[in-house]
Parts: structure tokens; C-alpha cells; sequence
């Protein structure tokens, strides 16, 4: 099936991506402990406003404010028979953005974890995670996704019945896990493991990587393994956060600058990633600098650790109070 993602990654080198959605409507008034993808409903010109923020600063790629939309999750909002209505509007609203472009601009249907743990290690079986996603990703679909994207994921388990459940639907599936436990996911799984296992998935996925984690440095380092043990046509997504995450006056804030931003994205080209873009704190303006970094740039060599902490700083930043 023709799909847009794949023609733009069959007729560019590199994709930019988008930024943060929930530090950026936290920004934009989001109150603490309120789910970002209930804008969809309540506050949808905010919502399409963001999305329009990075097409406009030069996101190829964005994805829908559907993170924490699948029935497991909504269950602590008592609004788990939502799925449907939360999911549809939220592609609905970043199609409608992408369609303003001018240029093919990917809507990618966020699913984010279910939050609980899948069998053996805990109550979920595979199989009511799958049908959980299963709903979500129709309706990400019905709303005008291009292709169904699994992110922040740490279980294995649970990224192969995400994966089965989207492509159930017939659109492409992406996915990237989170490594930020000294270079690996929260099981201890490297990332050259984790690309070792998404090409044993149901179905070829027509992209992975890694996204959010400790800093732009540690993404960067990841990228870097899941670039040793890619296979040949592997594309590889780097989505890191604006810097580490600092308490100003009262609120959480990034320390990424414009210039961090544009660095981490020359590295993450030299890693090899294709796909790039922010995570938590990157905003439209971390985009443009993304995007104005990425234009003309000749690739180098994958930086080696000691090059990738003169630049971005340490790997491994040490934890509050260690120093």
C-alpha cells in the first residue's frame, strides 16, 4: 500500500519530527495530573495550534495527542469508553494541520503504554493489551492517521501486541522504546537488542528508534547501538528530550537551548538515525533550529562516546544529589 512516510523516506535522507505535546500545553495552561489528549475534545484549537507550531517551524512529521488513549490508561480518568471519541479527534486535528502545509506533512497516531505490566511480571495478559490497542489504533485510523506509531515503550511484550494491533488496520507501524536506565529500558534490554528484536515483530515495521530517555546524550548513545545492529533499509528515529528536566521557580522546565537542539541533530544524523526530532521540552522554536541544522549537512562518522559528551554532556548525568 502507497503511504506517505514511505514515499518521503524514499525521496529524502532525512524526516524532521516534531517536538513535546504535554510540557508544551503545560506551557499553554494544561493544569498537573490532567491528561493532555482530553484537549482533543475540550480545547482543540489549542491542540491544532500546536501541531500547526511544527509544521510551520518545519516538521516533515507529527504525531497526534493520543499518547495516553488506550483503554487501559483512561481507566484512572473513569474515561476508558472514550477510546473511540479521543483518539478519532485527535488525528483529526493533526490531519487538519498537515493538510494546511503545502508539502505532505506524516500524521503518525500516537499509542503510549497501557501502564501496567504484561504477564509474567504482572496481571495484563498479551492479549487484552493487544485488544486494548486494537481499539485506539481503529480509531487513529478512522480520524486520518498515515501511520500507526508505538512510543515510549519499555516491554517487548508489550510492543508486539501494540504492533499486532496496529497492523491490523492495514496502515504502516513505527515505534520507538525508551532506554534511560543507564542505556537500556526499564528490563534491562539494550538497544541493539531491542532493534534485534522489532525485525522478528508480526510485521516489518517501517521504522524504529528510541525516544524521551536521559538527555539528548544518552539518546544519541542509543542511537549509536541500534545503528551497530541495524539490519540494511532499517530506518532509524531519534526523538530526544530538550535537555534534562530542571525545577525554576516552582515549575519543571528543559535545559536544551536552540543550539543544544541543533547539535544533538547533526549527531543524530552522523548516528544514523533519519527520523528526527524532540521529546519532552522541545518546542516549535527547538524544531526550527532541528530543521535549519539539518539543511545541507553532510553526515560524518557515528560519534564515539567521548565525543558525544564533549558536546551534549554526560551520558550518563548523575542522578539528584549524587553530585
Amino acid at each position: 500500500m502507497s503511504n506517505v512516510l514511505a514515499q518521503l523516506l524514499a525521496e529524502r535522507d532525512y524526516l524532521v519530527a516534531d517536538g513535546a505535546t504535554g510540557t508544551n500545553m503545560m506551557a499553554m495552561g494544561l493544569k498537573p495530573g490532567q491528561p493532555p489528549d482530553f484537549w482533543n475534545i475540550d480545547h482543540p484549537d489549542e491542540v491544532r495550534g500546536l501541531h500547526q507550531s511544527f509544521v510551520d517551524a518545519g516538521s516533515d512529521f507529527i504525531l497526534t495527542n493520543t499518547f495516553g488513549s488506550n483503554g487501559r490508561r483512561l481507566i484512572l480518568d473513569k474515561a476508558e469508553d472514550r477510546v473511540g471519541e479521543i483518539n478519532e479527534a485527535g488525528a483529526r486535528l493533526a490531519r487538519a494541520a498537515a493538510d494546511s502545509a503545502g508539502r505532505p506533512v506524516v500524521v503518525a497516531g500516537s499509542m503510549g503504554p497501557t501502564g501496567d505490566m504484561l504477564e509474567p511480571l504482572g496481571t495484563l495478559t498479551a492479549e487484552e493489551a493487544e485488544a486494548a490497542y486494537a481499539v485506539q489504533a481503529t480509531a487513529l485510523a478512522e480520524g486520518g492517521a498515515d501511520v500507526l506509531w508505538i512510543e515510549t515503550v519499555f516491554m517487548f511484550a508489550e510492543l508486539a501486541a501494540a504492533v499486532r494491533a496496529a497492523a491490523a488496520t492495514g496502515l504502516p507501524v513505527g515505534a520507538t522504546m525508551t532506554f534511560d536506565t543507564a542505556g537500556r529500558t526499564m528490563m534491562g534490554d539494550t538497544p541493539e537488542k531491542a532493534i534485534g528484536f522489532s525485525h522478528d515483530l508480526a510485521v516489518p515495521l517501517i521504522a524504529f528508534g528510541a525516544n524521551c530517555g536521559a538527555g539528548p546524550s544518552m539518546l544519541i548513545d542509543s542511537v549509536c547501538g541500534l545503528s551497530r545492529a541495524a539490519a540494511e533499509g532499517d530506518v532509524i528515529v531519534a526523538k530526544g528530550n530538550c535537555g534534562m528536566p530542571e525545577m525554576k521557580d516552582g515549575k519543571i522546565v528543559y535545559s536544551g537551548t536552540t543550539e543544544v537542539m541543533a547539535t544533538y541533530a547533526r549527531l543524530a544524523r552522523d548516528a544514523g538515525a533519519r527520523i528526527i526530532g524532540g521529546c519532552c521540552g522541545t518546542t516549535s522554536e527547538h524544531v526550527r533550529a532541528i530543521a535549519e541544522a539539518l539543511k545541507g549537512y553532510e553526515p560524518g562518522d557515528p560519534p564515539d562516546q567521548a565525543a558525544i559528551e564533549s558536546a551534549l554532556g554526560p551520558i550518563r548525568p548523575p542522578r539528584p544529589g549524587q553530585g
